[in-house]
């Protein structure tokens, strides 16, 4: 049977004492973190996602980017022999890097590679949300700064200790 993990939430008011409390639940290993500022802070940013991993996006954007160009060669391949085009003795079918060929693989491969990473953004991101997480607070888009810890049911103790002494405002969860 898995256990049972819990949400703590520590409320914060300045930007130095969340960096704190972060620095320390990645130091004791609590990786599994939500954070919610009211602007984008590049010293919380750093925290958290120092040891995240590379994001799968760019392998979506380099599929997509490989089908392009294979889709803009098959695409002017075809074109060629559909059409009795005069090449002046050459094969109808050349090599890719003929400039024909090459102008349309590129603008197919940038095309098809960036519809794939927007695909790839929005499955792996699970968007669209249409309803906010459980332990999202309002005051988050004003003036104060929130630390969700998803840990598990006998460590909770432990997390609401760091988020105390880092100088949370409020513990709950």
């Amino acid at each position: 049977m898995p256990p049972t993990t819990e949400t703590i939430l520590g409320v914060f008011a300045h930007v130095d004492t969340t960096v704190r409390a972060l620095e320390e639940l990645k130091a004791k290993g609590y990786h599994d973190l939500s954070v919610y500022t009211p602007v984008p802070v590049h010293e919380i940013e750093e925290v958290v996602e120092r040891d995240r991993p590379v994001s799968k996006v760019r392998i979506f954007t380099l599929l997509g980017g490989l089908t392009g160009l294979a889709s803009g060669w098959i695409l002017t391949a075809w074109s060629s022999l559909k059409w009795g085009l005069v090449v002046g003795g050459k094969p109808p079918i050349g090599l890719p890097v003929s400039p024909p060929y090459v102008i349309i693989m590129f603008e197919l491969m940038i095309l098809f590679g960036g519809i794939a990473s927007v695909i790839g953004m929005i499955s792996l991101g699970r968007l669209p949300r249409f309803r906010p997480s459980p332990s999202f607070d309002p005051r988050f888009t004003g003036d104060r700064f929130g630390v969700a810890v998803h840990c598990a049911a006998e460590r909770t103790a432990s997390v609401r200790d760091i988020l105390r002494s880092a100088g949370a405002e409020e513990v709950r969860g």
